[in-house]
């Protein structure tokens, strides 16, 4: 049977109603549709009650529910891709005299839209939103079936994993005739030496009335962040029949609250189109103010107070999940990353989810925006396996000259109220070097450059660089002048004799910290950061050693799904935390380096060589070796000094913090006991953390953040520890767990960052690996309480009960 939505029937709207992020209207999500892969049916021809459709809840990515192959591409996870369609209903009143819209927060890739049959249209881009207007193909008699194809046969299309299908938010959109236009409402903002804020707001207006309206106004009020009105302003609107028009007026801000990393204030501007005194459409759009700067000598300000950058990349998926994340799941994940001490995030390589740039603005987190891995020519990818036969070359490019700029154009109009975004980035490594551009400068001795085999003469010319990014940088600036534009450069002294670099803002180098000093001497107009780093304290101290670097972006904050080697690998794995949410050691080391509050973490290795004075940032809990054997003991920490102890007794002397590594380290023959480390800074004591030989499983402690569901279809995040008789998480253990669900809920799927493709990760059983397992349950009615309950051997059983609140 078909899945029916059904659209009210307003009268009016209301302030409680939201528009989401198309910026107009009443929105409706459409979570039910039926699903079937395969393309062996047209739009005209679906059949819904057919068995070989199923029923899903999109946000919806069938690919991580497939089993992995080694037969696919280890760029996609060896995952599957393929052909699939999406079916639902929608029931809309016959009566009604509104306009009707679909707007797609998202749908990977290649996707045609039907209506009733019709193709209302495609957009080959999985990453962009769009919105139709779907009134023209209704069904008279109210009853309307939508059908998505969703072509992903290119599986191999990007070097990571991008999911498949309609992995973001639908809504069905129900508007006026005359409303505000899609993403129609823009905000800048410019504040004096004393504090006080100009808000300069355009808001766009379409009329599809076949005559020309009489009495309109847009009403906008201000609200600070606590809730109380700072100001309004009522505009009188003249515009004519079929047509859109855009108005602009100003509104002071006395004694602004800037928006910051520690403070993030947000200001809700509310905005109403009135006719004759009646409001006939809303927007509601969060506001923050504050200022930037970027400058080549003293790097990058906000709010006039200079500081340093320290981010990291993000890919879109969260294992298990795939590239549908709720966005709980996003807000403990950045969550995470503010306890490491990251400020920043790029959007790696793409337009991501709507709820993740909310969160930014929320958090203080300060984002780089991107928009495409490649241009007009695809880079090199496995697909089938890694590294065996020929590279193959699916892609985007086959769409780069006719979608592009549009492309690019929608990423900045739906994302440019955002005060967290502070550029907007045309590209990711397309001047990789014979990847596809070349140049004859790769013929020369000694540059510096990484690259394979010098000048490729059949090769697509590295001027072709020059051309592409100015006119992709004028698109961004024809709607956005308030931020710079950016790449992420991987070939900069190729691209340096183009004129890629002069087209941009501010320019980004990926892996090139040794070119800093000299580029900054021979472009001292160049504007320079670290676009894409490793996470080594030398690529750091390129920032903190040089005032005209503003800050670097580390490859990667979290471990994801894809850029996979050999079989059965899941995926990349240099993230500073594992795709279950739990910070790794090398997170720890950049928490010393990045955190202001007190960190001390413990932990231990066999150095391969004991005389080497390598000191590791992937020391890992174990304190499980044999007895007298060598042990390298490091502890990441951010105090002057520390003190280890085993069982309460000193080992050596108190040791001093070492500026060249960022650790202290200790190697001492392997004894069994507590081992204990206690930091300094001066005279008092800092920080401490403690490591013992493993024990048993003795308990299981599930938590969850968020402790109620919010409706139907809503995710619960649920983490699991395994502890020891004490009481102490056990970080070592492997123990097999059983995951049951009662009440009105169901498994999604259990992810423990497992390495491994080959495990069924949506199954009720897993190991927890390294002592942790994240149940993500989901909601399947809107009242009651869902029961989770986790069960291992020898252990007790642990319950979480999860009431979902409507807030009916």
């Amino acid at each position: 049977m078909a899945s029916k939505n059904y659209a009210l029937a307003f009268a009016c709207l209301t302030l409680a109603t939201s528009s989401f992020a198309q910026g107009f209207g009443d929105s409706q999500s459409i979570r039910e549709w039926n699903f079937r892969l395969g393309d062996d049916v047209t739009a005209e021809a679906l059949k819904p009650n057919d068995p070989a459709w199923r029923p899903v809840i999109v946000p919806h990515d069938w690919s991580v529910e497939y089993p992995a192959s080694p037969d696919n591409a280890s760029c996609t996870g060896y995952l599957p891709g393929g052909i699939g369609w999406y079916e639902t209903e929608l029931e809309i009143d016959p009566a009604s005299d509104k306009r009707h819209y679909l707007y797609f927060e998202g749908v990977y890739n290649r996707s045609q839209v039907f209506v009733n049959g019709d193709l209302v249209g495609e957009r080959p881009n999985g990453y962009v939103s769009f919105l139709y207007d779907i009134t023209p193909h209704l069904d008279p008699d109210g009853s309307n079936q939508v059908s998505v194809r969703v072509d992903h046969s290119l599986s191999a299309d990007s070097r990571w994993y991008t999911g498949s299908g309609i992995y973001r938010p639908v809504h069905h959109v129900t508007a006026n005739q005359i409303h505000f236009a899609q993403w129609g409402t823009h905000y800048q903002a410019t504040v004096d030496e004393q504090g006080h804020a100009i808000l300069s707001i355009e808001t766009a207006v379409q009329n599809h009335q076949k005559r020309t309206p009489e009495n309109l106004t847009i009403e906008h009020t201000l609200y600070a962040p606590e809730g109380h009105v700072v100001a309004t302003k009522t505009l009188p609107l003249s515009i004519d029949a079929a047509e859109r028009t855009s108005i602009r007026t100003e509104v002071a801000v006395p004694h602004a609250q800037l928006w910051g990393i520690r403070s993030p204030h947000l200001y809700r501007l509310e905005s109403e189109l009135k006719t004759n005194g009646k409001r006939i459409d809303q927007s509601a759009t969060n506001v923050g103010i504050r200022t930037i700067a970027f400058d080549p000598n003293h790097g990058f300000a906000l709010n006039g107070e200079n500081m340093k950058i320290k981010g990291v990349c993000l890919h879109h998926d969260a294992g298990v999940l795939g590239a549908a994340v709720p966005k709980q799941v996003w807000r403990e994940r950045l969550q995470t990353l503010k306890e490491i001490g990251v400020n920043g995030i790029r959007m790696s390589h793409n337009p991501q989810a709507t709820d993740l740039y909310d969160l930014c603005d929320e958090m203080g987190f300060l984002v780089m925006d991107e928009a495409f891995d490649e241009w007009e020519t695809p880079k090199k990818k496995w697909i089938k396996g890694w590294n065996k036969g020929e590279p193959g070359f699916q892609g985007a490019a086959d769409f780069f000259h006719e979608w592009g700029e549009r492309d690019l154009e929608a990423m900045v109009l739906r994302d440019r109220n955002h005060p967290s975004i502070i550029m907007w980035s045309i590209g990711n490594e397309v001047d990789y070097p014979n990847d596809p551009y070349s140049h004859p400068i790769l013929d020369k001795e000694g540059i510096g450059q990484q690259h394979v085999a010098g000048y490729q003469k059949n090769q697509p010319h590295a001027d072709r660089l020059s051309e592409l990014s100015a006119r992709l940088a004028a698109v961004v600036r024809k709607h956005d002048t308030s931020r710079p534009v950016t790449a992420a450069l991987a070939g900069a002294v190729m691209s340096n004799e183009t004129e890629y670099p002069s087209n941009i803002d501010v320019v980004g180098y990926n892996y090139t910290e040794n070119r800093y000093a000299q580029d900054h001497a021979a472009y001292p107009e160049r504007i320079l950061y670290g676009s894409e780093t490793r996470h080594d304290l030398a690529a750091w101290k390129a920032v903190t050693d040089n005032d005209f670097i503003f800050g670097q972006f580390i490859w990667t904050g979290f471990d994801y799904l894809g850029e996979s080697g050999a079989w059965p690998s899941r995926g990349f794995t240099t993230g500073m935390v594992d795709i279950s949410n739990k910070i790794k050691a090398r997170g720890h080391f950049r928490r010393a380096l990045w955190s202001d509050e007190p960190v001390a973490y413990l932990g231990t290795y066999q150095p391969r060589d004991p005389k080497s004075k390598y000191v590791s940032i992937d020391a890992g809990r174990s304190w499980n070796y044999e007895p007298g054997q060598t042990v390298r003991v490091v502890c990441y920490t951010n105090g002057d000094s520390a003190q280890l102890y085993l069982d309460g007794k000193k080992l050596g002397k108190l040791k001093p913090y070492d500026a060249e590594t960022a650790i202290i380290h200790w190697d001492i023959p392997y004894k069994p006991g507590k081992l204990e480390v206690i930091t300094y800074r001066g005279q008092q004591q800092h920080a401490t953390d403690s490591l013992a030989p493993a024990r048993q499983a003795a308990d299981l402690r599930a938590s969850i953040q968020k402790p109620t569901l919010d409706e139907k279809y809503d995710i619960a995040v649920i983490t699991l520890e395994v502890l020891d008789q004490d009481g102490q998480p056990l970080d070592a253990s492997q123990l097999e767990v059983t995951c049951e669900v009662e009440g009105p809920g169901e498994l999604v799927g259990l992810e423990n960052a497992s390495r491994d493709a080959s495990e069924n990760f949506h199954d009720n059983v897993a190991v927890a690996q390294n002592g942790t397992l994240v149940a993500y349950v989901r909601a399947t009615a809107d009242h009651g309480t869902v029961a989770v309950h986790f069960t291992a051997d020898r252990t007790p059983r642990s319950v979480i009960e999860i009431p979902i609140q409507t807030g009916e």
